[in-house]
């Protein structure tokens, strides 16, 4: 029996099929799937295919004239009598998601004192507990807490990381977020992670997991969501299991995917003024040169030859140096420095790294929320946030959950037996680890 599945639509064509029917040229379909703002997948014979549905949405979005396109905005709803616990709450971009979505917070625990300063200033009435999580007993919220959340820590499972999972120390937490839930017995449990647990070990990290949560008496599902169709002006991709304590009638319920996106010409409408890096003058006089949208492969040889050093040599397009993002599109995603050689973040028009308030509007964090500790810790916080938007969708989800909705249109529903799209380890190691026929 499989928990988790990815959405597939029935409607796929292979990319001469696609250009066809929507009357636009081969090179346009392969330059959104090369930016990343369509996903082909592939069929039983290896050929690249497209869902159609989002094809339309591509093109619908690239029809939109500037007074059309969609704004930004942080996205807020009534308040409900739900509560929350929130785990690796960080600067709080899904604690303030899920209390724009009309959740209560509890209690948030955080250990990095930046974080837990920018927690405090923002929401002094919240219950933030500054400390690791090992010496913090949950007992106390026993069956008072309808919702236990935490981003365990992605850096040991990341693409951008090394990759270690559960031989990582912060790799372990995912056990102590098992241990509060076990305390709690919330109806729900909601774990965020990134794209790279998919992956890790084979699957094998994943499947442990679920397992877990399904030996403490919990019904798990994941399911990738991608933020830049909900709300939030940045390609990033998180990965969200949703396990439903078994005694509790519900079903599973994501986010569904719009069918806009928000760009930077809209997200940086009206930015306030902010602190953030500069490049020195040698690097400013290089990436000066990078058109918008660019990246290293645009400057003069000689000029790629001396920044990219003996990386010139290597395979693979390392797409993400010497990067200027475009107004037109969303951001890719941001990390914790925006001026780091790998995963350059230059703004689209000035020759800068985006700046601070920059960076939280990608977040889709509001103007007035405040930042504390040095400009790299700013950078840090924010970079490492589930963005708020994305937070608001996924508490609607939860709420839908709790308030018993079976059939809502606003939101993808995911049962037990679905088969998982992709690898073998999607459909056999979890199958396996899981006790599955």
């Amino acid at each position: 029996m499989l928990v988790g599945w990815i959405a597939v639509n029935s409607d796929l064509l292979q990319l001469r099929q696609a250009a066809e029917i929507l009357g636009v040229p081969i090179e346009t379909i392969r330059r959104w799937a090369k930016k990343g703002l369509i996903k082909p997948t592939l069929n039983h014979l290896n050929d690249r295919v497209f869902n159609m549905d989002e094809l339309r949405r591509m093109q619908s979005n690239y029809q939109w004239g500037d007074s059309e396109a969609p704004e930004l905005k942080v996205l807020k709803h009534s308040e409900t009598n739900y509560n929350v616990i929130e785990l690796f709450s960080g600067c709080g971009g899904m604690a303030l998601g899920f209390e724009n979505a009309g959740l209560q917070t509890k209690l948030l625990v955080e250990i990095e004192k930046n974080a837990v300063a920018t927690l405090r200033k923002n929401r002094p009435q919240w219950n933030v507990v500054s400390d690791d999580i090992k010496n913090v007993n949950f007992g106390e919220y026993y069956g008072s807490v309808e919702i236990v959340a935490g981003g365990f820590p992605c850096q040991a499972f990341s693409y951008a990381g090394k990759g270690l999972g559960f031989g990582e120390p912060r790799g372990t937490l995912f056990f102590e977020f098992l241990r509060a839930v076990n305390e709690v017995r919330p109806k729900i449990a909601v774990g965020e992670n990134v794209r790279g647990l998919l992956q890790h070990d084979g699957g094998r990290t994943l499947a442990t997991m679920l397992h877990c949560l399904k030996e403490s008496g919990y019904r798990p599902m994941f399911h990738l969501v991608r933020a830049q169709f909900l709300d939030v002006p940045q390609k990033r991709e998180r990965l969200i299991i949703v396990a439903i304590r078994d005694d509790f009638d519900a079903i599973h319920l994501f986010p569904k995917e719009h069918d806009y996106t928000v760009t930077l010409r809209q997200a940086f409408q009206n930015v306030p003024l902010s602190v953030g890096y500069t490049y020195s003058a040698r690097k400013y006089e290089i990436m000066k040169q990078i058109p918008p949208g660019g990246y290293w492969r645009d400057l003069p040889d000689d000029l790629q030859r001396e920044f990219m050093g003996a990386s010139y040599f290597q395979a693979g397009g390392r797409t993400g140096m010497a990067r200027r993002l475009s107004m037109d599109e969303p951001s890719l995603t941001l990390t914790c420095n925006p001026a780091q050689k790998q995963t350059e973040r230059c703004h689209p028009i000035e020759t800068r790294p985006l700046n601070v308030r920059e960076y939280a509007r990608l977040q889709t964090f509001p103007d007035d929320w405040e930042f504390c500790g040095a400009v790299s810790s700013q950078y840090k916080q924010i970079g490492n946030a589930v963005p708020v938007n994305l937070g608001y969708h996924v508490g609607r989800s939860l709420i839908s959950m709790l308030d018993g909705k079976k059939n809502p249109n606003d939101f993808y529903v995911k049962s037990e037996g679905k088969q998982i799209e992709g690898k073998p380890w999607d459909k056999n190691q979890l199958e396996l680890v899981l006790g599955g026929n």
